[in-house]
C-alpha cells in the first residue's frame, strides 16, 4: 500500500506585508468531504504499516491502562466553609464534583456528576466549575464536540435545579462578582482566539449580556480572573511579548475599569493583590529574567513601581505566592525549578530541598493569606506526582497525597535518572538533558532511545513521572531524553 499524497493548492497568506505560502491551507475545512476522505486514507495507511504490531499494541495498551487507579479522588481543599473534592468511581469515565461543609466527616454533597451529563454524547468534557461567594450557586462549562468551545450552565445548589441561563461559545471560565448575581466570561472568535469579555446577569438571556472588553489586536488573547484577596476582578490582555491588565473592585461590577499599565512592546507583567498594594512580576527595565515590584492600588502605573525582588542574570523568576508572614518565589536556575521562602519580617530566606538530579517542583493551590502552610507539587522521572505541605515556620514537610501506581509492584529504586549536558550549536550554551532508564538497562550506542524536546516561546519541558512510561522502561528503552531550553539563549 502506498502512502497517500495530499494535493497542493497554493494559498498566499499576507500579514503586515509579509507573505507566506501554504499549500495545504485547504485542509482546515473540517466539513469538506475531500478533507475527510484524505484523513481516512491516512488512517488506513497507518493501520497497514502498523499491522504486524497490533498484538503488541494491545498488550501495551492493557498494561498501561492497568496502571491507572480508576476510583481515585483529588486531595480535599478547604475554601469558604467547604471542603472540595473531585473523585472518580470505578468503571466510570468522568469525574464527580463534590463538597463537604466545615469538616471531612460531614456528609458529601454531590455538585455535579459528569457521567450523567455525558450520556448520549460521543465526546463530553467539563471545562471548569465555579461556586458563587455565598456558596448557593454554581457555574459549570461543557464541550461535547472536542474543540474546547464551552457552554456555561448554572445550577442552584440549594434546590439542585439547572437554571435556564446558558452561555454558548466561551472559553469555559466564569468569574463570579461578589454580589452573587453577575459573572464574567470570555467568548472566542472564529479562529478560537479568546477576544471578548462579557458580563452576564443571573436570570437574563445571554443575548442581553454586556460586552465589557473587546481585544481588537489579533496577536493578543484575553483572560479574566479574581485576585487571591477576592477584592478585585482583572482582565489580562496578553501577547507573546506584551501584557495589559485592567481591574475593577469585585464588589462593584459597574465601576470603571482601570489599567495598571498600558501595553508596550516587550513589556510583560502579571499582577496579584495584597492589602493596599499590587505585586507585579515583570521584565521592565531590561529585566530579561524578570523581577518583582509592588505599587499602591490607587497609583498602579509603571512610574510608581517599587522593586521588591531584583533581577538576576543567572535566575529566571517564574511566579510568586503571597502570605501574611511569608513571600514564596518560584524560580529557575540552570534549567531547574526551585522554591524560595522569604520571611517578611526578618528578610531571611531558604530553599526547599529536593534530592533528585532532575525533577519538577511547583507552588500548588494556596488560597489563604493567614497561614504558615505552603502546598506544593513535586515529581521526578522516578518518583510519582505528589502534593506536599511545607510548614514555613518549622521547616518540615509532609506528603498529603501521592500518585498510586498499579499494574505490578512498583519501586522507584528500579529506575535511574540522570541530568547531563550537551553543547548548543554555537558551542556557547550548555543544554540540560534529563535521562531515565531501568537499572538493568546497559547504556550503549545500540540501546533504543526515545528522544523528546521542545524549545519555543521560552517554554521548558520539566522532568516528570509517567506510569505508562514504565512499560517502555521495563523493556530496556532509554526514555525520555528531554531537552529543556535554556532561557534567554
Amino acid at each position: 500500500m502506498k502512502a497517500p499524497q495530499a494535493k497542493k493548492i497554493q494559498k498566499i497568506l499576507e500579514t503586515n506585508g509579509d507573505q507566506r505560502i501554504d499549500d495545504y491551507f485547504w485542509m482546515n475545512e473540517r466539513e469538506n468531504p475531500e478533507v475527510i476522505s484524505y484523513l481516512e486514507e491516512e488512517n488506513k495507511y497507518c493501520d497497514f504499516v502498523m499491522k504486524d504490531t497490533e498484538k503488541f499494541q494491545q498488550e501495551l495498551f492493557e498494561e498501561m491502562k492497568a496502571r491507572y487507579k480508576q476510583d481515585d479522588e483529588s486531595l480535599p481543599y478547604f475554601f469558604n466553609e467547604y471542603w472540595y473534592i473531585v473523585r472518580y468511581e470505578s468503571g466510570k469515565e468522568h469525574p464527580l464534583f463534590t463538597r463537604k461543609i466545615t469538616t471531612l466527616e460531614n456528609p458529601e454533597e454531590l455538585l455535579l456528576d459528569v457521567n450523567l451529563l455525558s450520556e448520549g454524547h460521543d465526546f463530553f468534557e467539563v471545562g471548569s466549575v465555579a461556586i458563587s461567594p455565598n456558596n448557593k450557586l454554581m457555574t459549570y462549562s461543557s464541550d461535547n464536540i472536542g474543540r474546547r468551545v464551552y457552554t456555561i450552565n448554572f445550577k442552584d445548589l440549594e434546590t439542585g435545579e439547572i437554571l435556564q441561563d446558558q452561555i454558548p461559545n466561551t472559553t469555559g471560565k466564569a468569574i463570579w462578582a461578589n454580589d452573587n448575581e453577575h459573572v464574567f466570561y470570555i467568548r472566542k472568535d472564529d479562529s478560537l482566539r479568546a477576544f471578548q469579555v462579557f458580563m452576564h446577569q443571573l436570570g437574563t438571556d445571554s443575548s442581553l449580556d454586556v460586552l465589557v472588553f473587546h481585544e481588537e489586536d489579533e496577536t493578543f488573547d484575553v483572560n479574566v480572573f479574581k485576585t487571591k484577596s477576592l477584592e478585585y476582578i482583572f482582565i489580562a490582555s496578553s501577547s507573546s511579548i506584551s501584557d495589559e491588565h485592567r481591574f475593577i473592585p469585585a464588589n462593584d461590577v459597574l465601576a470603571p475599569w482601570k489599567i495598571i499599565q498600558e501595553r508596550e512592546d516587550d513589556l510583560e507583567y502579571a499582577v496579584e493583590h495584597y492589602q493596599d498594594e499590587f505585586y507585579i512580576i515583570t521584565n521592565a527595565d531590561e529585566a530579561t529574567n524578570f523581577k518583582i515590584v509592588k505599587t499602591k492600588v490607587d497609583n498602579p502605573g509603571i512610574e510608581n513601581w517599587e522593586e521588591v525582588i531584583p533581577h538576576r542574570e543567572e535566575t529566571l523568576l517564574e511566579g510568586f505566592e503571597i502570605f501574611n508572614d511569608y513571600f514564596v518565589i518560584e524560580e529557575r536556575t540552570d534549567g531547574l525549578l526551585q522554591i524560595k521562602i522569604i520571611e517578611n519580617e526578618s528578610g531571611n530566606s531558604h530553599y526547599l530541598d529536593f534530592s533528585d538530579p532532575t525533577y519538577t517542583a511547583y507552588i500548588g493551590l494556596n488560597l489563604e493569606f493567614n497561614t504558615e502552610k505552603l502546598r506544593f507539587g513535586y515529581t521526578s522521572l522516578t518518583k510519582p506526582n505528589s502534593t506536599l505541605e511545607y510548614d514555613m515556620k518549622d521547616k518540615t514537610t509532609k506528603i498529603l497525597k501521592e500518585q498510586e501506581v498499579l499494574g505490578g509492584k512498583f519501586s522507584t529504586d528500579n529506575y535511574i535518572s540522570e541530568r547531563i549536558w550537551a553543547d548548543s550549536r554555537d558551542g556557547e550554551t550548555q543544554i540540560p538533558i534529563s535521562l531515565v532508564y531501568h537499572k538493568n538497562t546497559k547504556k550503549s550506542a545500540e540501546t533504543p532511545l526515545l528522544l523528546y524536546g521542545y524549545g519555543s516561546y521560552g517554554h521548558t519541558v520539566d522532568a516528570s513521572f509517567s506510569n505508562v512510561r514504565l512499560s517502555i522502561l521495563d523493556r530496556g528503552l532509554f526514555t525520555p531524553l528531554r531537552t529543556s531550553e535554556v532561557e534567554n539563549i
